[in-house]
């Protein structure tokens, strides 16, 4: 890897994060690289003026931060194609993040700094599937889109919101233009197999493993005992059409980020994404499951043991 051009963004309003992306600024621009820094967060989002701003292809995104920061970074900069590294710095989870020590900027890890290790291609890139969206009116396939397309990389989401109550919605869904379902309840989740171990997880949805390319359809608080999760091919198209919605509060959230509202008569579309998120892995020893065993405290993140199974 080149590094010439190179983004940092850190946490908005998390100092840790903020002087660590300092640090790291200086010394890349000591080894003569261009870097452009900025806060992501809630409020600030950095990455239309850090495209702008060059005419040169940008080698790396640096983020520093929890998952939130990361999923920013990823439906901003997967369709450039810009290989992320995230650093949990003043995250939580970090499912998506390389763990703080690797980003060793100052003290050689086996004799190299982070900075040896990237120039000398000494990681991996795991590429992960996402989601697009658009909005339309009616039921034409052939016609165009009423909105820009929405990118994320855990889950499509439709739900009301209203600040003074929770609503029920009724949500009709389609596959390849089947209808499947009508769901009564909070809402309904469309997740990438990243995305399975979020939201979807929380709605009882299936774990799928992060290498696969697949989508899950997971009804939130449904009002139906027989209302369950679905798996399905990347290839399909989701659409979901809200019913009964008088009051105009059906709203398309993106990674748990406000996308647009739902009109009456409007449907949303959820296909695989063109883009695909390119996150660079540090760790010698990487492992979706040892992740999971860690992240959600199951038990083999406890119990630590050797097997010695042999075969007959």
């Amino acid at each position: 890897m080149q590094l010439q051009n190179v983004i940092i963004a850190h946490k908005a309003g998390d100092r840790s994060s903020k002087n660590l992306a300092e640090k790291a600024a200086k010394q890349l621009e000591q080894r003569g690289c261009h870097v452009m820094m900025g806060p992501s967060g809630a409020k600030d989002n950095p990455y239309p003026v850090f495209l702008a701003s060059t005419s040169k292809p940008i080698d790396l995104a640096i983020v520093l931060g929890g998952d939130g920061t990361a999923l920013t970074a990823a439906r901003q900069l997967s369709p450039d194609g810009i290989p992320i590294l995230a650093i949990n710095a003043g995250g939580h989870l970090g499912f998506l993040t390389e763990p703080l020590e690797l980003f060793n900027i100052d003290a050689p890890i086996d004799g190299e700094t982070v900075w040896e290790r990237l120039t000398t291609d000494r990681y991996a890139i795991e590429r992960r599937m996402m989601l697009q969206a658009h909005i339309y009116d009616g039921d034409d396939r052939n016609a165009e889109p009423d909105s820009e397309k929405f990118l994320a990389l855990n889950d499509m989401c439709i739900k009301p919101a209203a600040a003074d109550r929770m609503i029920t919605s009724i949500l009709e869904v389609e596959i390849d233009g089947e209808i499947i379902d009508q769901y009564q309840g909070d809402g309904l989740l469309v997740s990438t197999p990243t995305g399975s171990t979020c939201y979807n997880v929380s709605a009882n949805g299936p774990i799928v493993h992060s290498g696969m390319a697949a989508m899950t359809i997971a009804p939130i608080c449904p009002l139906s005992l027989s209302s369950r999760p679905i798996v399905i091919p990347p290839g399909s198209t989701v659409s979901i059409w809200p019913l009964g919605d008088y009051e105009l509060n059906t709203k398309l959230w993106n990674d748990g980020v406000l996308a647009t509202s739902i009109w009456p008569g409007q449907r949303v579309d959820v296909q695989m994404a063109d883009a695909q998120a390119k996150f660079i892995i540090l760790r010698d020893n990487y492992s979706y499951y040892q992740t999971l065993r860690e992240k959600l405290l199951w038990a083999g993140s406890r119990i630590r043991y050797e097997h010695h199974h042999t075969r007959n």
